[in-house]
């Protein structure tokens, strides 16, 4: 005569019933839940745990001589062990695991404070596979050390180890595919430009609005400049400000196209790098980020942009705000100021690709970074 438990298997694909001694090393199908008379009532053991001898007794105590488990072959993994690997091929440099898998779930933590990055391209492939998963934040967000900036699991509670190695290497193939940049703090210098602020006309509200958030990345100025819609003196200013050692140099105003406006003419007597003007951004959409070479003004040579950069000399980034940083709490200059100070070459395409998700919707309440701006 047939055992009725006998042919209580295959419920579902993987699951089985076993005698509760005999489940050591298996893996619970369904939570077991506890109850002591007015004391507690809860999840003793939750879907997924790997049965252990220790286990056994604290079972038979709960009524439990037979289980619901699911068997873990040689070519499996548990979505536990799964997600640790994923983790650990994911995370690049300041990122760290944050302690056990819950529900298969595993998060990752910035690391130190900085920028986090995510190789996008990397990680759609990465999700592609269909039995693995991570979901992060945005590229390019200020992070702090300890906020979560992804997740990670296999998707199955017991999935193929050879679905889960396939995963890991591709993460690690072009990695890293997530990473927090260290951000430094600047010394900059500050020129406001402008005939209507240099002769008194109008009252400057540029500088506090910079200094701001130059001091918001720790970061201190140098001097604040002021200065007439003449390329000459604009130029003489900034060269001063490098001369005192200022590693990032701002410009506000004059980046506009009217006759008077010469800010960025003054920039390229620097004898620039690289200049890229104008961002799909509103608002900053004139604005103008250049690279000039410090040793180059130290020495008042005029040495080609291969020979600056073969020499490894250092270069300063300059940004030139258009007149929209004095309406506006948010604008193209918060999207790349973090980018800049995290080491990031900031050229044409990087303000070109900042178009999607480059509107401003001027919410009443200024919310950013918590919006879609940038995103």
């Amino acid at each position: 005569m047939c055992d009725l438990r006998d042919e209580r298997v295959e419920l579902k694909k993987g699951m089985r019933t076993v005698p509760v001694a005999e489940a050591v090393g298996m893996v619970l199908a369904h939570d077991i839940t506890e109850i002591r008379t007015g004391e507690f009532k809860g999840r003793a053991f939750k879907k997924g745990h790997i049965v252990t001898a220790a286990d056994i007794e604290h079972l038979r105590r709960l009524g439990k001589e037979h289980l619901y488990v699911l068997s873990i072959a040689g070519d499996e993994m548990h979505e536990d062990e799964a997600a640790y690997a994923l983790a650990g091929a994911l995370k690049g440099e300041g990122i760290a695991i944050q302690g056990e898998p819950k529900e298969g779930k595993i998060t990752l933590l910035a690391d130190r404070d900085g920028l986090l990055t995510v190789n996008a391209p990397l990680l759609a492939r990465f999700n592609l596979s269909g039995e693995v998963m991570c979901a992060t934040l945005h590229t390019n967000t200020v992070v702090r050390k300890g906020d979560a900036v992804a997740g990670t699991r296999a998707l199955p509670l017991i999935v193929k180890r050879s679905a889960v190695e396939a995963a890991v290497a591709l993460a690690r193939s072009a990695g890293p595919a997530l990473c927090v940049r260290e951000m430094r703090a600047p010394k900059a210098g500050v020129v406001i430009t402008g005939n209507e602020v240099y002769y008194g006309r109008i009252k400057d509200a540029f500088a506090p609005i910079i200094t701001a958030k130059v001091a918001a990345f720790n970061g201190e100025v140098l001097g604040v400049y002021y200065a007439p819609d003449d390329e000459e003196t604009i130029a003489a200013r900034l060269r001063e400000l490098i001369a005192a050692g200022a590693d990032l140099l701002i410009t506000s105003g004059g980046m506009s196209v009217d006759p008077d406006d010469v800010t960025r003419f003054a920039i390229e007597q620097l004898g620039v790098v690289e200049s890229s003007y104008g961002s799909a951004v509103l608002p900053g959409a004139m604005v103008m980020v250049a690279y000039v070479s410090a040793e180059a003004r130290r020495n008042g040579g005029d040495r080609s942009a291969e020979a600056r950069e073969e020499g490894g000399d250092r270069l300063i980034p300059v940004i030139g705000i258009p007149a929209c940083g004095m309406y506006h709490k948010t604008t193209v200059f918060d999207l790349i100021l973090p980018r800049i100070l995290a080491g990031e070459r900031i050229g044409r395409k990087e303000l070109a690709e900042l178009g999607h998700g480059g509107l401003c919707l001027n919410c009443r309440e200024c919310r950013f970074p918590l919006c879609p701006f940038g995103k």
